[in-house]
């Protein structure tokens, strides 16, 4: 944790800001039950309240979910990746198997997808995170 850097203060204010380690992201994804969401934003809020600090780093956090997601993909792990998104709602074209894994995952545990663009979304995200 530390203070809110300089450039960051215009838009996020005084503070601090905390920095998560790739074992609270990855706990926080595995705690995304089946039929729910997370976002990283979401995510990385909730570790800065865990430490007490203003902010969560979302880059950092968006990172790590990253690197968890293709560390699970590769040891066959159960953390539902797929399950956390990106601010907005959107999905990760970036995680294993790209957007259509997403999808497929999604849809099939009840969540709707829409298109917007290029950008694929989860419909009524909010309604569904933890």
């Amino acid at each position: 944790m530390k203070p809110i850097p300089e450039a960051m203060r215009a838009r996020r204010g005084q503070g601090t800001i905390a920095t998560p380690s790739p074992q609270e992201v990855e706990a926080a994804m595995r705690g995304v039950l089946e039929g729910r969401l997370a976002t990283v934003f979401g995510i990385g809020e909730d570790i800065a309240a865990r430490h007490g600090a203003t902010i969560g780093c979302t880059v950092i956090t968006a990172i790590f979910s990253h690197l968890v997601a293709h560390a699970v993909e590769e040891a066959h792990g159960t953390t539902p990746s797929w399950r956390t998104l990106k601010i907005g709602g959107e999905l990760n074209p970036k995680y294993p198997g790209g957007i259509e894994a997403q999808i497929s995952k999604l849809e099939a545990e009840g969540h709707t997808i829409v298109q917007r663009g290029k950008r694929y979304l989860v419909e009524d995200f909010e309604k569904k995170l933890i």
